[in-house]
């Protein structure tokens, strides 16, 4: 059932990140289901993400959305009655889930534009639900720009995205990832979204991510991230091999991935110019700061 729902929401709403729905699903199990202490909770809400762990989706946003939902939701409920600690729970998740849904439409959004001139020239990477929403932010604010968007490997989500800049009068072009050099000089940034922000300020993100960063490096070329901060993961990579199997590759190739390539790759903080995110505009070497924070 959780993941039949969960895989529900994202069928109904294209817009909605994997995130977004694993913490909608875990909100849904907090609202029909009684606990009797805090211990079954936590091994319920672990189940439930590991379910969702299992579908053939990438996992990074899951993970990283789910431990800081529960973690959120519990703090602080030490001699409370458990129907009181469900309620205050439930009333902290809605909180929690609104505020996210806000950061994308107006906090990001909103701080990412300041960046956006007129008359620049911004090379994007396959589909990113938070640079289309500030992209359309700074159209809306009467910015004229245009946007190179790469074709973004398998399944072509860089045409959807042209399609949408396209859709609301943004001027586009789409192009091959391997031209991302070729273009790269000819552009004022890189602005690109992430599945996950790890403690050393890199991000994972679609294949070709590290390529455009390396180039984006080379030409000194700015590079944001944008990234809401429930993207924020406990993982501290040191390369490509570092990043565990399950975060790139599709469930069902994971007994052999000698065959496949991947759907994701490791950009390390040092090719990245700032991170934009809900909880302020960070370099890569402060979100390590906000981890402990946000876990602590």
């Amino acid at each position: 059932d959780v993941v039949k729902y969960f895989l529900r929401l994202l069928d109904e709403d294209k817009d909605l990140s994997s995130g977004i729905a694993a913490i909608k699903t875990l909100l849904k199990i907090l609202e029909k289901t009684e606990f009797e202490t805090i211990h079954i909770l936590h091994t319920t809400m672990r189940e439930a993400v590991a379910a969702m762990r299992h579908t053939d989706l990438p996992i990074a946003a899951i993970v990283s959305a789910g431990e800081l939902f529960c973690r959120f939701i519990t703090l602080s409920l030490d001699d409370k009655h458990m129907e009181e600690c469900r309620q205050i729970m439930l009333h902290r998740g809605t909180i929690f889930l609104t505020k996210l849904l806000n950061s994308r439409h107006q906090v990001i959004a909103k701080q990412a534009q300041r960046f956006i001139n007129d008359g620049c020239r911004i090379l994007t990477h396959s589909r990113s639900r938070v640079v289309l929403k500030a992209l359309i932010a700074a159209s809306k604010n009467k910015k004229s720009f245009h946007v190179y968007v790469t074709q973004g490997g398998t399944g072509n989500p860089g045409e959807e995205m042209l399609q949408d800049l396209k859709d609301v009068g943004i001027d586009c072009t789409l192009i091959l990832d391997s031209a991302t050099g070729y273009v790269m000089e000819s552009v004022d940034f890189v602005m690109v979204g992430a599945e996950a922000v790890v403690e050393s300020g890199g991000i994972i993100n679609r294949l070709g991510s590290y390529t455009m960063g390396l180039c984006a490096r080379e030409m000194k070329k700015p590079f944001y991230v944008l990234a809401e901060s429930f993207k924020f993961t406990r993982l501290y990579p040191l390369n490509q091999s570092d990043l565990p199997d399950e975060y790139k590759y599709s469930r069902k190739d994971l007994k052999d991935v000698s065959k496949v390539h991947p759907l994701v790759d490791y950009t390390p903080p040092a090719y990245i110019t700032l991170i934009f995110t809900d909880l302020g505009v960070l370099t890569p070497s402060a979100v390590s700061d906000e981890l402990i924070k946000l876990y602590m």
